[in-house]
C-alpha cells in the first residue's frame, strides 16, 4: 500500500500493523516514494542480518504439516540406553 506522509503520520500505528501484516508499506512526500516500512524479519533477510536460534526455528514450517511415515515391513532400530 502506498501512504502519503500526512496519512501515514495520523495513522503510524495502523501503518505499522500493516507492515507486518500485509508486507511492504510505501510512504511517498510530494507524490514521490520516500521511504519503505517493513517488519523487522524481512528487513533482517534483505540486509543478511544473520537470526538468533529463535527466530531461525520461528521460520520453520509448523510440525503439523511435516508427514513423517515409516514403513510397517521395517524393524525398529536396536537403541544403547
Amino acid at each position: 500500500m502506498v501512504w502519503q506522509i500526512q496519512t501515514a503520520k495520523q495513522r503510524f500505528s495502523e501503518l505499522v500493523a500493516r507492515a507486518v501484516t500485509d508486507g511492504p508499506q510505501f510512504v511517498t512526500k510530494h507524490g514521490r516514494e520516500t521511504v519503505v516500512v517493513l517488519e523487522v524479519g524481512q528487513y533482517r533477510r534483505l540486509m543478511g542480518v544473520p537470526m538468533d536460534f529463535k527466530e531461525f526455528l520461528m521460520t520453520m514450517p509448523p510440525i503439523d504439516d511435516l508427514e513423517i511415515e515409516r514403513r510397517s515391513d521395517e524393524p525398529m532400530r536396536e537403541i544403547d540406553l
